[in-house]
C-alpha cells in the first residue's frame, strides 16, 4: 500500500514574521506612507541642489516672465512678449480644441466603419476590415508624418483643389465655409452657441425621459434650439452669415482656414482613432443576443430600424466604457504634434524648457495637464455610462 504524505502545518515566512514584529495592520501601513514621503523629500532635495548648481531657482516664477518666441497659431491670442504662463495656456488651447475636434470626428466616422464591418454588402465590409486592418497595425506616427507630406504636397492656391465650389485644399492649408456674425467676434457668439447646445441636450435628455431612442428627437431639440438663437440675434440687431472662402491673389481668403499642421494632426488622429472605435461598435452590436434580431424582423421592422431601434441602444452599455479609453488616447496622442510642427502643449512645454532651463516644471505642467483633462474625460464618460447602465437594467 502507498503511503501519502500529508503536508505538514506551515509557518508564517519571514516576511510575514517581521511583519508582525513592527506591529499591527494601521502601524504598517502609516510607516511604510512616512517611508515613502521621507522617500520623495530626499529626492526632491537633491534636485533642488543640482539646479542650485547649475544656477536655476526651483519653482515656478518663470511663468510671469516674459516669453521671447512665437506661437505659428494659438485659438487665445498671444504674442512674443507675453508671459511663459500665456503661451502655456495658448498650447494648452490648442490641445483641447484638435482633442475635441477629433473625438467628435472620430466617434461619427468609427460608428459608420463599425456598421459597414457588419454589412452584408462585401463592397463596404471588405473596405472596413481592411481599413482596420492597415490603420491598427502601423504607427501613429507614421501616419501623421504621412498625412503631413501629403498636405505638403498639394499644389499651390491658385491651383488648389475645390469641391462643392466652398472647399479649397492647398498646401497652405484646408479651407471650409464658417458661420459669421457681423459684430460679434467668435471668442463671444461661439460659446453662446456651445451652451445654447448644452442647453438643448439637458432639456431633451429631461422632455425624453423613458424613450425608446432619442437620438432623432435630440437633433430636432438641438437645431430648434439654435434656429431660436439665429433669430434672437437677428432680433438684436446681428446679421449672421455664412462665409465661403474664394481664391483672392495668391492665397484663399475667407472661411475657415486649418493651417496644414492642424490639418495633418487632426486627419492622424481621427482616422486612426477611427479604426480603434469601429472595432469597439462592431464588438458592441455583435455583443445584442441573436434573439432580439429575430424579435424584430418578426414584429416587421427594417433593418435600419432594427439597428436604431433595438440594437444600438443595447450595444450601448458595452460600447461607452471602451470608448472613454479611446477617447483618452486620442488626447494624449496628440503630444505627438510637436514631431509635425503643431503647436500644442508639448511643444510649447518644450521651447520654455529650452529657453528657461526649468525643464522639471515644465514636465510636472505637461503631466498635471494631460491628467486634469483625462480625469475630466473619464468622469464625464463614466456619469454616461452609469445612466445608460441604468436606463438598460431598469428595462429589463
Amino acid at each position: 500500500m502507498t503511503r501519502q504524505l500529508q503536508p505538514g502545518p506551515s509557518g508564517p515566512g519571514p516576511v510575514s514574521r517581521l511583519l508582525s514584529w513592527i506591529g499591527p495592520l494601521p502601524l504598517q501601513q502609516g510607516l511604510l506612507f512616512v517611508g515613502v514621503l521621507l522617500l520623495f523629500a530626499f529626492l526632491g532635495q537633491n534636485t533642488a541642489e543640482s539646479m542650485h548648481r547649475m544656477g536655476l531657482t526651483p519653482g515656478f516664477a518663470f511663468l510671469s516672465h516674459q516669453a521671447n518666441f512665437e506661437i505659428g497659431e494659438s485659438v487665445l491670442p498671444y504674442a512674443a512678449g507675453d508671459s511663459y504662463a500665456r503661451a502655456l495656456a495658448a498650447g494648452i488651447a490648442n490641445t483641447v480644441k484638435v482633442a475635441l475636434v477629433g473625438c467628435l470626428l472620430a466617434t461619427m466616422l468609427g460608428v459608420a466603419l463599425g456598421i459597414f464591418r457588419l454589412s452584408g454588402n462585401l463592397l463596404l465590409a471588405t473596405f472596413a476590415h481592411g481599413y482596420v486592418e492597415l490603420l491598427r497595425n502601423t504607427p501613429l506616427l507614421l501616419q501623421l508624418f504621412l498625412w503631413s507630406a501629403i498636405i505638403r504636397a498639394l499644389p499651390p492656391p491658385r491651383g488648389a483643389y475645390t469641391f462643392l465650389g466652398s472647399v479649397y485644399l492647398s498646401n497652405r492649408g484646408v479651407f471650409l465655409p464658417s458661420l459669421s456674425v457681423d459684430g460679434l467676434p467668435a471668442s463671444v457668439w461661439l460659446p453662446a452657441v456651445l451652451l445654447t447646445v448644452f442647453a438643448a441636450l439637458v432639456i431633451s435628455r429631461r422632455l425624453l425621459a423613458g424613450a425608446t431612442f432619442y437620438l432623432p428627437k435630440t437633433a430636432g431639440t438641438v437645431l430648434g434650439a439654435l434656429a431660436i438663437f439665429y433669430f434672437a440675434l437677428v432680433s438684436l440687431g446681428f446679421s449672421a452669415s455664412v462665409e465661403v472662402p474664394a481664391k483672392g491673389g495668391f492665397n484663399i481668403r475667407g472661411g475657415l482656414s486649418l493651417t496644414p499642421e492642424f490639418a495633418a494632426l487632426l486627419i492622424g488622429l481621427v482616422v486612426n482613432a477611427s479604426a480603434s472605435i469601429s472595432e469597439i461598435v462592431r464588438s458592441g452590436i455583435q455583443s445584442v443576443a441573436s434573439g432580439q434580431w429575430e424579435a424584430a424582423r418578426a414584429l416587421g421592422l427594417k433593418p435600419a430600424q432594427i439597428m436604431r431601434l433595438v440594437v444600438l441602444p443595447q450595444a450601448l452599455r458595452v460600447i461607452t466604457p471602451l470608448m472613454i479609453s479611446s477617447f483618452l488616447d486620442l488626447t494624449k496622442n496628440s503630444s505627438l504634434a510637436v514631431a509635425i510642427g503643431y503647436p500644442d502643449l508639448v511643444s510649447v512645454a518644450n521651447t520654455t524648457a529650452n529657453t528657461t532651463g526649468q525643464a522639471l516644471e515644465a514636465i510636472i505642467i505637461i503631466g498635471a495637464v494631460y491628467l486634469t483633462i483625462s480625469l475630466a474625460v473619464s468622469a464625464l464618460m463614466n456619469l454616461y455610462n452609469r445612466r445608460v447602465v441604468l436606463r438598460g437594467e431598469g428595462k429589463r
